[in-house]
């Protein structure tokens, strides 16, 4: 469990990495020294602007919040790089993942609490668990969405060679 002050440093470090990659600085911010995996999400209007994460902890928590930070703000393929003046009008989510795990079933998701993995055939994507209250979706709909998203048919989820993982996550951003 990650407490309310470590919360606001790991904002603060995403925050501060996404202004100083326009303004220059100091990357040194000491911070939470545990590796997990985590994915750094950005919104504007209530849109989403970019998100980037690991599903396993590379580096310490507050360096890979740093380097997720970044990813998301300019490196996410699915927008343009963000410019100086989103700056004002971006909100920062970060998810602290717990360690996935092996489910015999998709039926075994638990919507709005696991985030669920779908590896199939060498592809691999990934739902965190909020997707789905932002969605809407039941539970076929997001397996059909997590197949697509993995470049794979609609209908892949439902391939008996199929392999699922289910994780939690924290989410908190800024307000």
């Amino acid at each position: 469990m990650i407490d309310k002050e470590e919360r606001t440093r790991l904002l603060s470090i995403a925050r501060r990495s996404i202004e100083t990659a326009f303004t220059g600085g100091d990357e040194s911010i000491p911070g939470c020294q545990v590796k997990r995996g985590a994915f750094v999400t950005l919104s504007k209007d209530g849109h989403l602007r970019g998100c980037i994460g690991y599903l396993e902890g590379i580096e310490p928590l507050y360096r890979q919040i740093w380097d997720l930070a970044r990813a998301a703000a300019f490196d996410d393929y699915r927008f343009p790089p963000l410019r100086e003046d989103e700056l004002g009008s971006i909100r920062i989510g970060i998810s602290v993942m717990t360690e996935p795990e092996p489910i015999s079933s998709p039926s075994l998701f638990r919507l709005g609490i696991d985030g669920m993995i779908l590896s199939l055939h060498g592809r691999k994507a990934v739902f965190l668990p909020q997707v789905a209250d932002e969605t809407g979706w039941t539970l076929p709909q997001m397996l059909s969405a997590l197949s697509e998203k993995a470049g794979l048919r609609r209908d892949a989820w439902q391939d008996s060679d199929a392999e699922f993982m289910a994780f939690q996550a924290e989410v908190f951003g800024e307000e």
